[in-house]
């Protein structure tokens, strides 16, 4: 049932989308150089690695590691970077990621492929058999300010408790803390 409810309403949002992600790539297009979308190695179900879409919101020359890890990650953000992030709205081509099965809307967010300790402690209690989500009980518990000892301990959380109803509870919260802003740091 969870992947039938994914995949039509991937679908629907996309289809609703459409024109958005039209302006959106123009912005990124025309305001700094490189390709429109970035594609990230990231970590899916059972640590296979799988590439993860999202508007680009770095300069090509930036360091592939976590945002948080770069000394000073201001300067490696595109003209429209922030306002991106800030929004959210550099998430919306990871629609596609969940359209072909690599991601659902809730989950674990998947880490980058470099994130050895995230990926060995969810390995350790048994998230990484989750499909990783667009959002996730992590990100409405704290998002990035949160330790990964603690991200791990709520994504064990979620995988004990998952249903159809706490996800539908999970992507409300969620849209309310990109409405409200909650939790962005870049």
């Amino acid at each position: 049932m969870k992947r039938f409810f994914d995949l039509s309403c991937a679908l629907i949002i996309s289809i609703i989308l459409i024109i958005p992600i039209i302006i959106i790539s123009l912005l990124v297009r025309f305001t700094s150089i490189g390709p429109i979308i970035y594609w990230s190695d990231r970590v899916g179900r059972n640590n296979k690695i799988f590439k993860m879409p999202k508007f680009r919101t770095m300069r090509i020359d930036t360091p592939a590691v976590a945002t948080h890890l770069l000394p000073d990650p201001k300067k490696f953000l595109t003209p429209v970077g922030s306002f991106l992030r800030k929004s959210s709205l550099d998430e919306l081509p990871q629609l596609w990621s969940i359209i072909v099965g690599d991601m659902s809307f809730v989950g674990p967010r998947p880490a980058l492929f470099n994130q050895d300790d995230l990926v060995e402690l969810r390995t350790r209690h048994g998230v990484d058999k989750l499909l990783p989500g667009l959002t996730g009980w992590a990100q409405i518990n704290g998002r990035d300010e949160l330790p990964i000892p603690e991200k791990v301990k709520l994504d064990v959380e979620y995988l004990q408790r998952q249903s159809f109803f706490l996800d539908i509870k999970i992507m409300f919260l969620t849209f309310l803390k990109v409405i409200r802003r909650d939790g962005i740091t870049h």
